[in-house]
C-alpha cells in the first residue's frame, strides 16, 4: 500500500511458524485484531485497519483464528515496509493510537432494527469501508467529521457513499445490493480498481448480509429533492448518436474540441445511447470531485467483476498526455454541469505511475 509516509507491505498470515502466524495464539492473534499489537508486543501500523477490527465480537474473533490456522503454511518472507524516519519507529504508533484509536465492541443501536444493526457491524467493523472512503489527516488519523466523505487511497479515489455520494441519483437498497453482489447497477455504472477485488469477495457473502449493508449505507443519504426524470433526461441527451459530430456542435475552446474529437473517434462507439453501457452522466467517476479514477481508466482499462464479465474497457495507453488531458476535460464538460477539475495534470501524472508500478514497466 502506497502511503504519504511510505509503502506499507502486507504480510504473511497463513500459519506458516517461520513466516506466518503458525505459532501465534487465540490471544496474540485476538489482540492484534482488537489493540493492534502483534505477538512480539509491537505496535503494528494502521494500514492494517485495527482501529475497526477492534468493533468484531469475540466469537467472530475466534471463528477467523480458526479458519486462518486450518488453512496451508505458506513459506513466504514478507517484504520489509519502505518507511522513512520517523514513520519507522513504531513506538510512536503510541501517540497515534492515543489520538485517533477508541478500543471497544460494536453496539447495536436499539432505535434501529435488525438489517441496519447487522450493516452496520459488517461496514464498520468486519468490512471496515471507513477505512478507505473517509478521508486521513497529516498524521493519517481518520477525519471524523468527514466520515465516508471519499478520499485518495493508493492512486484511486474511494468515492464517498452515504450522504457523501457524489453519484448524480441517490442509491436505492437494491441498487446498493446490485452493485455490492455484481459491481454494476444500470443508474451508477461499474465497479473499477480497488473496488474490484471487494467485490468479488463480498458476491459469496449471504444476499441478507448484502442487504443489510445497503439498508445501513443507504439510510445516511438524505431526503432526495432530486428529479429523477430530469437527470435521466440529461443523461440521455448528453449521450452521442454515433461517431459522427455534427459541425454545428463543434465546441469553441480549442482543447475541449480536441476532446471532443478524441471522445468520439475513441470513446462513441461504447458510449452512446441505446449501448450497454452506464449513461457516463450518471458515473460518480465523471460527476465526482476527483478525476483521477476516470484517468485510471481510461489509461488502465476495466477488467469488472466476476458478476459481469461483458463490462469491461479495453486500454488506451498510447494516448499522450495531453491527450489525455483533453479528452478528460471534455468528458467532465459535456457530461456534467459540475466545475472543471483543476488537479487533471497531477492526476495524470499519479496514474502513469499507478500503471508503471502495476504493470512492471
Amino acid at each position: 500500500m502506497q502511503t504519504p509516509f511510505g509503502v506499507v507491505y502486507a504480510t504473511n498470515i497463513s500459519p506458516d511458524p517461520e513466516n506466518g502466524i503458525g505459532t501465534w495464539s487465540e490471544e496474540a492473534f485476538r489482540r492484534a485484531m482488537h489493540e493492534g499489537i502483534r505477538k512480539d508486543g509491537a505496535y503494528l501500523y494502521p494500514a492494517f485497519p485495527y482501529d475497526h477490527f477492534t468493533l468484531i465480537t469475540d466469537e467472530d474473533i475466534s471463528a477467523l483464528y480458526a479458519y486462518f490456522m486450518a488453512q496451508e503454511p505458506i513459506p513466504s518472507q514478507p517484504l520489509e515496509n519502505e518507511l522513512g524516519f520517523p514513520f519507522n519507529i513504531r513506538t510512536l504508533l503510541a501517540g497515534w493510537n492515543l489520538l485517533y484509536f477508541e478500543p471497544g465492541r460494536f453496539e447495536a443501536d436499539p432505535e434501529q432494527d435488525d438489517d441496519w444493526n447487522r450493516g452496520g457491524y459488517l461496514v464498520e467493523a468486519l468490512g471496515h469501508c471507513g477505512a478507505c472512503h473517509t478521508p486521513r489527516n497529516a498524521l493519517g488519523g481518520p477525519k471524523l467529521g468527514e466520515r465516508f466523505a471519499g478520499a485518495r487511497v493508493d492512486g484511486w479515489y474511494a468515492t464517498g457513499i452515504g450522504a457523501h455520494s457524489p453519484s448524480p441519483l441517490q442509491w436505492s437498497e437494491w441498487g446498493m445490493v446490485n452493485y455490492l453482489i455484481d459491481g454494476w447497477d444500470r443508474d451508477h455504472g461499474v465497479a473499477a480498481g480497488p473496488m474490484t477485488p471487494v467485490v468479488n469477495h463480498l458476491a459469496l457473502l449471504p444476499e441478507d448480509d448484502i442487504y443489510a449493508m445497503a439498508v445501513y449505507i443507504t439510510s445516511f443519504q438524505e431526503d432526495d429533492d432530486r428529479d429523477r426524470d430530469a437527470i435521466l433526461a440529461f443523461a440521455e441527451e448528453r449521450e452521442f448518436e454515433s461517431q459522427t459530430i455534427p459541425e454545428s456542435d463543434f465546441l469553441d475552446d480549442p482543447a475541449l474540441r480536441r476532446g471532443q474529437e478524441r471522445f468520439a473517434s475513441s470513446c462513441a462507439d461504447c458510449h452512446r445511447r441505446v449501448s450497454e453501457t452506464a449513461p457516463l452522466a450518471l458515473a460518480s467517476s465523471v460527476s465526482g470531485p476527483d478525476p483521477i479514477n476516470l484517468i485510471n481508466v481510461t489509461i488502465d482499462g476495466i477488467r469488472p467483476p466476476d458478476g459481469v464479465p461483458e463490462k469491461s474497457m479495453p486500454r488506451f495507453t498510447t494516448m499522450s498526455d495531453e491527450e489525455l488531458h483533453d479528452l478528460v476535460s471534455f468528458i467532465r464538460h459535456h457530461f456534467t454541469e459540475e466545475p472543471a477539475w483543476d488537479n487533471i495534470k497531477s492526476a495524470i501524472s499519479i496514474a502513469r505511475e499507478n500503471f508503471s508500478r502495476s504493470s512492471g514497466r
